[in-house]
């Protein structure tokens, strides 16, 4: 018999509804299951709520690691549609970075152009830590961003 919870056709949506419940089921943390699959906590969770393509051995990894049933695998592996929401966000801490952008947005294209010249950083080409600083006056949540740089062409 079928199972009727898990559609027949799995959307990257369906997708990271199974995969958070896994998660919680197994009691994991994204960190667990990105060094389950070979792979950064970052692109790891990005991957699973749709943002980016599993290449279909990682995904494999996943549906194994999670124990997911088999169709997921090819829809971890499907390029997204990245058609995130562009209203102001209301969960404080992604509005944090939200406002980060509105106020040093200016200054982080200012300072990439005086050191690079004319381009944008790649999201594309990119890397992103998240971790933890101690300070006498309250842990800091240290955020590094590594993207290659694209200059813009003239032809």
């Amino acid at each position: 018999m079928k199972d009727t919870l898990i559609p027949e056709v799995l959307t990257k949506d369906d997708l990271a509804a199974l995969i958070l419940a896994a998660k919680k089921r197994k009691d994991l943390t994204w960190t667990a299951i990105a060094e389950g699959i070979g792979m950064s906590p970052v692109w790891t969770h990005s991957a699973c709520v749709g943002m980016n393509a599993m290449p279909p051995e990682k995904a494999a990894a996943l549906v194994q690691f999670l124990d997911l049933p088999a169709e997921a695998a090819e829809t971890l592996a499907e390029p997204p549609s990245k058609d995130w929401i562009r209203d102001i966000p209301t969960d404080p801490c992604i509005y944090r970075l939200y406002e980060i952008a509105g106020v040093y947005g200016p200054t982080f294209k200012a300072l990439v152009h005086e050191e690079f010249g004319d381009g944008i950083m790649s999201a594309i080409d990119f890397e992103m830590e998240v971790t933890r600083q101690p300070d006498p006056k309250g842990d800091r949540v240290k955020v590094e961003l590594s993207g290659k740089f694209l200059p813009y062409r003239t032809w």
